[in-house]
């Protein structure tokens, strides 16, 4: 059921993309980071031609040690089709100085997020196609899915079309990734970001807030630190809430909780000031739009990230929640976090 004035989206599957899309054409991979290096691996796996491009550093190695021909991005940009998977934040100076100038007529260039595009912080030159090829899911996951047969979602589409390839190309990255085993939505880089960043901005610091709230009030009222932290989360059983979210749907999904739960959860929900909360998100949609996030982003990111400095040292700082978590692992025997995660 679509709202009058809506327009049903476009998906794409795994057979609207024409065998053989990208035969004969060569894939740069611009970053190999998390996200680069699954879309390298997987576009190998998928029969393309690919290089990678990144500057000399430990990121480089790893490609390197994963048999890949590294080369610096402006000679990477060179390639048939660009891929720039690099830090948002970073792109528009990187794109500016090595890639641009390099691009071929006839060529595309493909960015995994809307960002750049959407708040013209990158211009490509006028003789190229330009692609959106999103994936809706994180770096190490869209390899862990393509290598088990599965598939992830995709945000896609054709910005410019100088080649008449374009929408042809655009299906088979794509494909090649292992997106489309799921599926792909296709929009505007302008949409991406906006959804991207909306979601970021609402849901997440929403959800993260209500915790933290929830598990100081539970700690000053007696309960012990430790069951605070398996209820909220660690006991996995909010994984499986929102795994039914996907699959049952988000209303349908409460059929799996007892009467308890789908009462309590509802009489507090009718507490909770919707419109208050409504024009909060609203605000934060506009502020994205505008263009204003991005602006104070891109000056966070040439300031040197002062203000991301200080929020991962509170994050890898001592606190109540993280020693809880500590102790709840050790007593039940649970695996440490990664080293990096420490």
């Amino acid at each position: 059921m679509t709202t009058p004035g809506e327009t049903p989206v476009k998906i794409y599957r795994a057979g609207d993309a024409l065998p053989g899309a990208l035969a004969g054409e060569t894939v740069a991979v611009l970053g190999y980071g998390n996200l680069g290096r699954s879309a390298a691996l997987n576009l190998r796996d998928s029969g393309v031609k690919v290089r990678v491009g990144n500057r000399d550093d430990e990121y480089a190695d790893q490609a390197r040690a994963d048999g890949f021909e590294v080369v610096p991005l402006a000679t990477a940009a060179g390639a048939d089709i660009v891929f720039v998977l690099l830090p948002d934040e970073v792109s528009p100076e990187v794109f500016a100085r090595d890639v641009a100038p390099e691009l071929r007529p006839g060529s595309a260039v493909a960015f995994g997020s809307g960002y750049s595009l959407a708040f013209g912080l990158v211009h490509p030159p006028e003789t190229v196609d330009v692609l959106l090829v999103a994936p809706r899911m994180a770096g190490t996951a869209t390899r862990t899915r393509y290598l088990a047969g599965q598939g992830f979602w995709a945000c896609i589409g054709v910005e410019a079309d100088r080649s008449g390839r374009a929408h042809r190309r655009m299906l088979g990255l794509a494909d090649a990734l292992g997106a489309l085993r799921t599926a792909a939505l296709e929009m505007t880089a302008a949409m991406e970001s906006a959804l991207d960043l909306f979601v970021e901005q609402t849901i997440g610091p929403l959800l993260g807030t209500a915790l933290m709230i929830a598990f100081d009030v539970g700690r000053e009222a007696g309960i012990p630190p430790e069951a605070l932290v398996m209820e909220m989360y660690m006991s996995g059983e909010m994984e499986t809430v929102f795994a039914g979210f996907r699959t049952a749907g988000f209303l349908r999904a409460s059929e799996d909780h007892g009467p308890t739960a789908i009462f309590g959860g509802l009489t507090r929900a009718i507490e909770i000031d919707r419109e208050e909360m409504a024009t909060r998100f609203r605000r934060v949609l506009d502020d994205i739009r505008s263009g204003a996030f991005a602006e104070r982003f891109q000056a966070e990111a040439r300031a040197g990230y002062p203000l991301l400095s200080m929020a991962q040292a509170l994050l890898r700082g001592a606190s109540h929640i993280t020693d809880a978590e500590a102790r709840l692992r050790c007593t039940a025997g649970l695996p440490d976090p990664p080293a990096d995660r420490v």
